[in-house]
């Protein structure tokens, strides 16, 4: 039997290495304790990116959030009426020319809104008659700068404008185009309320297709019902949602118990009235119109070229042409006349002074187009001249058929 000392067996145990002893359950722990270790890692690192992505995520959208803030603060003070000059995102105005920078705040104090101009003229002590040369029932002379009637007769009285309402279908129309250079196409059932209303006409054809700015001449010069119809369904899309702004713009002049509008044109219909003291008020106002301005002043106008008229239609504002050429004391700038049988001749006119003061003339329920002109002059004359004669009755014939062969060359 072999025999080993207890000695030399225990001394063995006591120092032998540890390592000579380890089993496969030691490997397998260690396995497991650095898989847990490269686990952990792992996990720390997806944590580290999520805080790193969040930390970005939420940079930008403040960056984004200011920018928008900034956008939203431009606009509310734009809106009113505060000037913005160029900022950056954070909402700070740049000064070039300054190096420092100050807040949205401090850039500009909110301006006043504009007040609208107040239209109206009072009877004074010294307002007097229209005298015996006028023919016409209804009469005014305004001062416009004064805001003074320095002469009228029965100017409160109501009175069918006619055409003269086409003054107004002008100023309602320029105060809502954008474009004058815009194309509408005449429709037949456009050009069918003029014909068959008997109106004085521009002469456009079915389906032709005209600018604005023909259709704003049009309705003036030749007191064209084709052209304002057509303008009314341009600017309201039918002619009745037109009306109503043109009722809406008379209230805002101060009218809306004095006069009211049925039609754009200016046909007779017993809701259909004004007084020479409001038709005076509606000049001055479309006289303050830039584009106004310009059409009812113009004495003659061609149209642009169409398929249909490829030379244009030539047009032509016979009050102005045959008033021209009167001495008054002043220089008559605009002018639109009007008839109808419930209303006779009619006209509103502007007039300057040589010193450029102006003065708005309305006459209605005249006896003739020419005795309606010499009211004008006769009204004219007798604050400014005092050198108006009175035509005869050969006079008025005579220039009755110097008309009719002007207008027969023009149409040749």
């Amino acid at each position: 039997m072999f025999m080993i000392e207890d000695n030399q067996f225990s001394e063995d145990v006591l120092y032998s290495d540890p390592n000579d002893f380890i089993n496969d359950d030691n490997i397998e722990r260690k396995k497991r304790a650095a898989r847990r270790s490269i686990r952990k890692k792992k996990k720390r690192k997806k944590q580290l990116i999520k805080l790193y992505t969040r930390i970005g995520v939420f940079f930008f959208v403040s960056i984004f959030l200011i920018f928008g803030i900034s956008l939203i603060v431009r606009k509310i003070l734009t809106l009113n009426g505060v000037e913005i000059p160029e900022y950056s995102v954070f909402g700070v105005i740049a000064q070039s020319e300054k190096e420092d920078t100050i807040t949205l705040e401090e850039s500009s104090e909110p301006k006043e809104p504009e007040e609208k101009k107040v239209y109206y003229a009072e009877l004074t002590d010294s307002t007097k008659g229209l005298g015996g040369d006028v023919i016409g029932a209804y009469g005014i002379l305004v001062d416009v700068e004064n805001n003074t009637i320095l002469g009228q007769r029965d100017c409160m009285a109501t009175m069918y404008p006619a055409s003269m309402t086409k003054v107004l279908t002008l100023l309602v129309a320029c105060e809502h185009i954008n474009d004058l250079d815009d194309k509408y196409k005449l429709k037949l059932e456009t050009l069918n309320y003029a014909y068959n209303n008997d109106c004085s006409c521009a002469g456009f054809a079915e389906d032709e297709t005209v600018t604005v700015r023909d259709l704003l001449y049009g309705t003036i010069l030749p007191s064209g019902g084709d052209a304002a119809v057509g303008l009314a369904c341009y600017v309201a899309g039918s002619h009745e949602a037109f009306v109503e702004l043109m009722n809406q713009k008379l209230v805002e002049l101060g009218l809306g118990d004095s006069s009211h509008f049925t039609n754009c044109v200016g046909l007779f219909a017993e809701d259909h009235y004004t007084t020479t003291y409001g038709m005076a008020m509606i000049m001055e106002a479309a006289m303050d119109n830039e584009i106004c301005r310009e059409v009812l002043s113009a004495r003659k106008y061609t149209t642009s070229s169409t398929e249909q008229h490829p030379n244009g239609i030539e047009l032509s504002n016979w009050f102005l042409r045959r008033i021209e050429d009167k001495e008054c004391g002043v220089t008559i700038l605009g002018g639109k006349t009007g008839f109808v049988n419930q209303s006779g001749n009619c006209a509103v006119s502007y007039a300057e002074t040589p010193d450029g003061k102006g003065y708005v003339c309305v006459i209605g329920q005249s006896q003739g187009s020419w005795r309606c002109i010499y009211d004008h002059v006769a009204v004219y004359s007798s604050f400014f001249s005092n050198n108006y004669q009175p035509p005869t009755e050969q006079e008025l014939e005579e220039e009755m058929e110097e008309d009719k062969l002007e207008e027969q060359n023009e149409a040749a």
